[in-house]
């Protein structure tokens, strides 16, 4: 049986051998500001790009300046340059959502082997230990990057629940909650294996052909929502386009300003209520 290890705790004497945790949440954050910082280091670790939350900040500043001083020097137009700096700033972090994306994708792909291979494992007699290194050392990136960094902690000692703890939250897949729950309880209880392995294998093919068949069914009303949600910016860039004064013109009027800031304001209300929903269709 393994033993637990305790956590290292962070002193001055293991400051040139720990590595520093760049993120921006912190367990005392709480409201919208806890939310948003906790999303954006998810965001960050899920997406498995090879950089900090810090420098993916920095990526989308410059972005946004670079955007924005483009748009201005060809318009001399202050107004779309602030709107430039918006979809500069935010473009870093879309390209990274649709890494993140894909890689979840490939990893839910790779998710059936990998337990039906772990079923072969122990059929051979290995232990749960064992079988996981094995599988971990013959699965493809991305997924198997991940069982890699687990199967490293429990060669430093750490127990087989803590080693599993963080899997699914460094992956997203609502799926690796299944897997890693199913290992920790073997490992406790012990139990037929092979069969836990078989059951999980036909639960994750199961889910993938049910999530397959409901973004096939909501395919036009996704597509829908998101031509809700680019529509009016691309009007409004069409009306700025074919006369540069209609904003000036526009925001000359007290009831101009006032319309155009609370569409704007809706828009964006309306733009979160519409990916959040899109994003709890689509968890897989």
């Amino acid at each position: 049986m393994t033993t637990e290890m305790p956590p290292v705790e962070r002193e001055v004497s293991f400051a040139s051998i720990l590595r520093e945790q760049d993120k921006f949440s912190s367990p005392e954050d709480s409201g919208l500001t806890g939310d948003m910082n906790s999303a954006f280091d998810k965001l960050v670790l899920q997406s498995g790009v090879e950089m900090s939350a810090t420098l993916l900040t920095a990526l989308c500043f410059s972005s946004s300046l670079v955007m924005a001083g483009s748009v201005f020097v060809m318009t001399d137009n202050l107004l779309l340059s602030a709107v430039a700096a918006g979809l500069g700033g935010a473009l870093p972090i879309i390209f990274t959502a649709i890494i993140r994306s894909r890689r979840q994708k490939l990893i839910m792909e790779q998710m059936p082997p990998m337990v039906d291979e772990l079923s072969r494992a122990a059929k051979t007699g290995r232990s749960l230990e064992q079988c996981l290194e094995m599988v971990a050392h013959d699965t493809p990136s991305p997924l198997g990057d991940e069982l890699r960094i687990c199967t490293r902690r429990q060669a430093m000692g750490v127990g087989l629940a803590s080693a599993l703890a963080d899997l699914p939250a460094r992956t997203g897949i609502v799926s690796m909650n299944v897997f890693t729950m199913a290992l920790t309880v073997h490992q406790q209880t012990g139990g037929d294996l092979v069969t836990v392995m078989d059951r999980l294998s036909r639960t994750i093919r199961d889910r993938i052909s049910f999530l397959g068949r409901l973004r096939s069914a909501t395919a036009a009303s996704r597509a829908a929502s998101l031509l809700m949600i680019g529509l009016p910016p691309a009007v409004v860039m069409f009306f700025a386009w074919r006369d540069p004064n209609y904003f000036r013109d526009l925001f000359d009027s007290p009831w101009g300003r006032t319309l155009t800031l609370t569409a704007i304001g809706l828009q964006v209300i309306g733009a979160a209520i519409v990916l959040r929903i899109l994003k709890n269709t689509s968890r897989s």
